[in-house]
């Protein structure tokens, strides 16, 4: 048990699991609550399959996915897990900048090359392109579940403590830090809090910080068949004309293609008030793109499931400290690649040092200063 903790983490989803493992490492004394049981569908961290790449028409984020690449390594070497599954990335569509993809990738020196519609569709059968195509083999899939696992693994071999089941009420800062109120009355305090609460952020900080006007959506994903699932999978993929799809190799023993639309197309909900039933819409909506661009999949999806997204207008996160409070929320939409890096970030905050992105704090959300992410 941490008796008196330096540090309590608010959320035991991918950013708080990582800012855990990134505290413990330096010796901070830390206490993780999460509100239900491990596993839990509930927020936006759960799944075995989660793109990262590193093709984005902005060059802070191209930049900080080198990191982040960096950082899974390390967590894949001292936990032994195999999280990153490398299949490559696609780009394409008639709003997708791949001039600026192309010019952020070769400054970073990140390979990549442009192909014409009829080469992407002789090097991967079943998909169907327009125009031209984007690839860069330093892409593909997290293991979402797994990260979570080993990261939480990680920082308890480093003295880190989790907790489930413990729902918080409300946070309470003071002079010398905060304590943290949890439903059943229990207080504890700590030098500081960190809330990685994804959709539940506004509800737990929003009425002792100043936030940015926040979004939270209800998504959906569909699992379609693969016609030869012997074959190896396609790259990880983002489509953009009128609407922004992206789909990637499922895992699992079938290994389907999930398949979303972007979060523009979510539907407005809260944390708590989410209906878990997929929206019949949006199922019709992947069924015809399936039949338009991919080919190579049953237009049937075998499984669907929703998640919470939770963004600021900019598609910028928040990483950033207010007294004993460290807020790191949301990072929905475009964040799980990230989750080492944010981690090292909300470190970074507490023991004073800096390094954070300058349009990830309160102030730039608030000033219009961050974005809009080119993704």
């Amino acid at each position: 048990m941490t008796d008196s903790p330096d540090v309590v983490i608010v959320g035991a989803g991918l950013m708080g699991a990582a800012a855990a493992w990134a505290l413990a490492q330096r010796g901070v004394a830390v206490l993780v609550l999460e509100q239900f049981e491990p596993d839990h569908v509930n927020g936006s961290s759960h799944g075995a399959a989660r793109i990262v790449r590193r093709a984005y028409a902005d060059r802070l984020y191209v930049n900080l996915t080198g990191r982040a690449f960096e950082l899974w390594d390390a967590v894949e070497a001292a936990s032994g897990a195999s999280l990153i599954r490398l299949t490559g990335g696609l780009d394409f569509g008639p709003n997708r900048d791949l001039e600026a993809i192309a010019a952020h990738l070769a400054a970073a020196k990140v390979p990549a090359e442009l192909l014409t519609a009829g080469d992407a569709e002789a090097r991967w059968p079943g998909m169907v392109f327009d125009g031209d195509v984007l690839f860069h083999p330093q892409a593909g899939t997290l293991d979402a579940d797994a990260a979570i696992a080993a990261l939480l693994s990680l920082a308890g071999a480093s003295g880190a403590e989790v907790r489930r089941w413990a729902r918080v009420a409300s946070i309470e800062p003071s002079a010398s830090g905060a304590t943290v109120i949890i439903e059943d009355g229990e207080r504890i305090s700590a030098r500081h809090v960190v809330v990685a609460a994804g959709a539940w952020v506004r509800e737990l900080v929003g009425n002792l910080v100043t936030l940015p006007s926040i979004h939270v959506t209800q998504q959906q994903v569909f699992h379609f068949p693969r016609q030869a699932p012997d074959q190896p999978p396609w790259p990880s993929t983002i489509h953009e004309d009128e609407t922004a799809i992206y789909h990637l190799a499922g895992g699992g023993p079938q290994d389907d293609r999930k398949l979303g639309e972007h979060v523009t197309r979510g539907l407005p909900t809260t944390a708590d008030a989410r209906s878990f039933t997929v929206d019949p819409g949006a199922r019709a909506r992947a069924i015809n793109y399936v039949r338009r661009w991919l080919p190579g999949l049953s237009p049937e999806p075998r499984d669907a499931a929703t998640c919470l997204y939770t963004t600021t207008p900019s598609e910028d996160f928040i990483v950033d400290r207010v007294g004993p409070l460290v807020v790191c929320s949301p990072c929905s939409g475009h964040g799980a690649k990230f989750a080492p890096l944010i981690g090292e970030f909300v470190a970074s905050l507490i023991i004073g040092q800096d390094g954070v992105p300058s349009r990830f704090s309160l102030a730039a959300h608030l000033a219009g200063q961050t974005g809009p992410v080119s993704l």
